[in-house]
């Protein structure tokens, strides 16, 4: 899912940056300016609920927000409610479909 994801956005034209658990986003986020996150919830380390709370935590100091599109195999009753309840702005199953996760990618970002 996770090379099938980066080379779908690739082709349609997304930099792509890749972090492998909650403290590598967090990181990458100290560094470098995202339009965008497409979060992992079954991340090691931090997972992507504790990972999004940190981020909407930092983010009322910055007063900026990033949007975040939940990605997940988690499609039981509760899942999207808890995403969005940790400040996801969007969710999306697995396994990738690609018309979906670009229609979700062109909600939250400016046209290219």
């Amino acid at each position: 899912n996770q090379i099938l994801g980066m080379e779908l956005l690739k082709r349609a034209g997304h930099e792509v940056v890749l972090a492998h658990d909650g403290d590598q986003v967090l990181a990458a986020l100290e560094t470098e300016e995202f339009d965008l996150i497409l979060m992992d919830i079954q991340m090691p380390e931090k997972d992507g609920i504790e990972t999004t709370l940190a981020i909407r935590e930092k983010e009322k100091k910055t007063l900026k927000h990033i949007p975040i599109i939940a990605m997940t195999a988690h499609t039981m009753t509760g899942d999207r409610e808890r995403c969005l309840e940790a400040g996801m702005d969007d969710f999306l199953s697995k396994p990738i479909r690609a018309q979906l996760l670009y229609e979700q990618i062109s909600r939250y970002t400016p046209s290219r």
